[in-house]
């Protein structure tokens, strides 16, 4: 069984996986921890989440401007996007999410935010990837001194995506 990435050596494809080693990291994740969560919270978890390219492709884009708006002389080698495993509340506490349209239904499942990265040099000179909001340019100044920044309302992380379950698996290979 070939388990092992492919294509090290051509950057575009580099952490290219097989079929094979897919199916086994999903199947792993399936076997112990989504049957995990479903049976400690009694529910029936997302095993999946689905966006547009349209939508990623404009969110590629404006992390591109805002970058630049914080270092008009970024490169793309310089900017990222960290993927954050999130869940959403519980029904009883939906009014959370009124400011951000997703269906009720998709309570307690879990989810993915997408918040961008910019390549920063800490203070021991190293090259990091923080989580930037250009909103709030401070962030990556605190963030580099340890410092949480303010929570604010303008951050430019990205949700919106269509869970399954609920929604229909027919369309997955895996």
């Amino acid at each position: 069984m070939n388990t092992e990435s492919t294509n090290e050596k051509d950057q575009q494809r580099s952490g290219a996986m097989s079929n094979t080693l897919i199916k086994a990291l999903i199947d792993n994740y399936r076997q112990n921890h989504l049957t995990a969560i479903n049976d400690a919270l009694g529910i029936e978890d997302a095993h999946s989440i689905w966006f547009d390219l349209p939508k990623l492709k404009s969110f590629i884009a404006l992390i591109e401007k805002e970058a630049s708006k914080i270092n008009p002389e970024c490169t793309e080698e310089d900017l990222g996007i960290r993927f954050y495993y999130a869940a959403y509340p519980k029904v009883e506490n939906w009014d959370i999410m009124e400011n951000h349209p997703v269906p009720q239904e998709y309570s307690e499942r879990h989810t993915l935010v997408m918040i961008p990265t910019l390549k920063k040099e800490s203070e021991e000179g190293e090259k990091l990837d923080y989580d930037f909001n250009s909103l709030t340019q401070q962030n990556l100044a605190l963030s580099a001194r340890g410092v949480a920044p303010k929570d604010d309302d303008g951050d430019m992380g990205e949700n919106q995506g269509t869970l399954t379950p609920p929604g229909n698996p027919k369309t997955q290979k895996y």
